[in-house]
């Protein structure tokens, strides 16, 4: 039985609020159980210099988590003067993981920057950091689209990420702290909307796993990230 009560194939409930915020080009709040991340995206008409004049759009994040995210109060960031090495490497993972669904050539030459904020952390803020920057990502792109700055979809396929593991034993879709604090495997699967891998972070926690295993994991995730594609979808029509 796992702490929540669901079922082993099920997500937690999962619910996007968009145009949360006011002055950003796409904004959405998403809540993914008791995590809940408020992404939001921006329009540059400028490129990191390492692609200027090479007609490319590029597509980069930002990660954060308030310092009441937690059940005891982190200090915030800015106060120690650099950024945590788990921070960027989330961060890290979410660009590349947005650049993945995007046609870099239809989105010209501009950047949009997702930042992603953890207002509260209940396990897997990288997996809803990345399923609902993409949303705030399509809301900004269809205001390219509509504006005529851009003239065919430059996104390619919706990108969403999910959290699999093993627990008491069982794999199982969309760990939540308590389980994932426990899992003896952890893992975290980013895929698109149909069905291909972007990238998969595995590691055995308290227990080596098996290649049955594996592919048990990889079919939750299959589930799990094509029922968030389709929400996906629906939210940012």
């Amino acid at each position: 039985m796992r702490p929540s009560g669901r079922e082993l194939n099920q997500m937690r409930a999962v619910s996007f609020e968009t145009g949360f915020t006011k002055h950003a080009e796409g904004s959405c709040l998403i809540k993914m159980g008791d995590t809940h991340v408020l992404c939001t995206a921006t329009i540059e008409d400028r490129v990191p210099p390492f692609i200027k004049g090479s007609g490319l759009g590029w597509v980069t994040a930002e990660y954060g988590m308030l310092p009441r995210a937690t059940n005891t109060r982190m200090r915030r960031e800015a106060a120690s003067g650099k950024q945590g090495g788990r921070t960027v490497e989330i961060q890290r993972l979410i660009g590349r993981a947005l650049r993945a669904g995007v046609d870099r050539v239809a989105l010209g030459e501009r950047q949009i920057t997702v930042d992603c904020d953890v207002l509260q952390a209940d396990g897997g803020t990288r997996c809803a950091s990345i399923t609902g920057g993409w949303v705030a990502l399509r809301l900004a792109v269809n205001k390219l689209m509509k504006a005529g700055d851009v003239i065919s979809d430059p996104l390619v396929d919706p990108v969403a990420a999910v959290s699999c593991g093993i627990y008491a034993g069982q794999p199982v879709l969309d760990l939540d702290y308590p389980e994932d604090s426990e899992a003896g495997v952890d893992g975290n699967f980013i895929m698109t909307g149909s069905g291909k891998l972007i990238e998969i972070q595995m590691s055995a926690e308290g227990s080596v796993f098996s290649r049955d295993q594996m592919n048990q994991l990889m079919d939750l995730a299959e589930k799990g990230v094509g029922e968030l594609a389709a929400m996906q979808k629906a939210a940012a029509a």
